[in-house]
């Protein structure tokens, strides 16, 4: 004759119920996972449009730093600039250049003259012995 459930042991009658919870939590830590990449994915987009948007930013003032820099090293600014300044700067008269003579390159050695080849062992082998014996 068939056990009436009242009878059945307590571990007996809670398996499914452990089993269920089991399955539910790791469903719910899932979708607690998958929620959470998700918000870190669109941080992490944030971050990337804004460091892209800041470099062009910092592109943009580069170029024209460069361009304020060739213009304030153009000599008619330089020259300016110095009589701004009264700094008694002005082009150099012909006697103050000194000049000197560059002294004749030496010649370059011919080829072939350059060039010291090992004297190659005579046909009964090497003075010292043979190294290189081939059987």
């Amino acid at each position: 004759m068939a056990k009436n459930r009242k009878h059945q042991a307590a571990e007996v009658r809670f398996g499914p119920v452990l089993k269920v919870l089991l399955l539910c939590s790791l469903i719910c830590g899932s979708a607690i996972g998958y929620v959470w990449q998700k918000s870190q994915i669109n941080h992490l987009g944030q971050q990337i449009s804004e460091r892209e948007a800041k470099l062009k930013r910092l592109k943009k003032d580069n170029e024209v730093l460069a361009g304020q820099v060739s213009f304030l090293y153009s000599p008619p600014i330089i020259d300016r600039r110095a009589k701004e300044l009264n700094l008694g700067l002005a082009p150099e008269q012909p006697m103050q250049v000194v000049r000197l003579p560059e002294a004749a390159p030496a010649p370059l050695p011919a080829p072939d003259a350059a060039r010291q080849f090992a004297q190659q062992p005579a046909a009964g082998g090497t003075p010292g012995g043979d190294f290189c014996r081939r059987s």
